[in-house]
Order: C-alpha cells, then sequence, then structure tokens
C-alpha cells in the first residue's frame, strides 16, 4: 500500500501513517513518501512504538521515502 503524504506538515506524516499502520495486516508492507523533514525523525520513533519494522528509507528531490512492513 502506498500512501502519498507530501506537502503535509509535522504532526500530520505520522498521524497519517499510524492510522495506514492500524488497517495493515500481519505481512503487509506500507510505503510512505512525505516532505515534512521532521518525518525522518518522527516515522522511526512510530515504528518503534508499534513494533513495526522499518525496511528502507531513501531521499530524492526533496520527498522522503519509508519503506515499512509489519511482521507476520
Amino acid at each position: 500500500m502506498d500512501l502519498d503524504l507530501r506537502g503535509l506538515k509535522c504532526p500530520l506524516p505520522v498521524l497519517r501513517t499510524r492510522k495506514a499502520l492500524r488497517g495493515l495486516g500481519p505481512g503487509g508492507c506500507l510505503v510512505v513518501h512525505c516532505t515534512d523533514p521532521l518525518a525522518a525523525i518522527d516515522i522511526p520513533h512510530l515504528l518503534h512504538e508499534t513494533g513495526d519494522r522499518l525496511d528502507g528509507t531513501s531521499e530524492r528531490d526533496g520527498v522522503l521515502t519509508f519503506r515499512i512492513s509489519r511482521p507476520a
């Protein structure tokens, strides 16, 4: 599932990511795209709380991309 959060400012990216994770089943994957630089701190902290895994991050043209998976 892709979640496009470009243009949203803190705390909306992390709040919307949390909401999307609630609907993600075991073994599911979520890809989050955002432009808020604080998301680079907030989203990993969120995943530490939820127990979900950050499989990778990247940045291109000011867009941060997070690949998140839920353990099976």
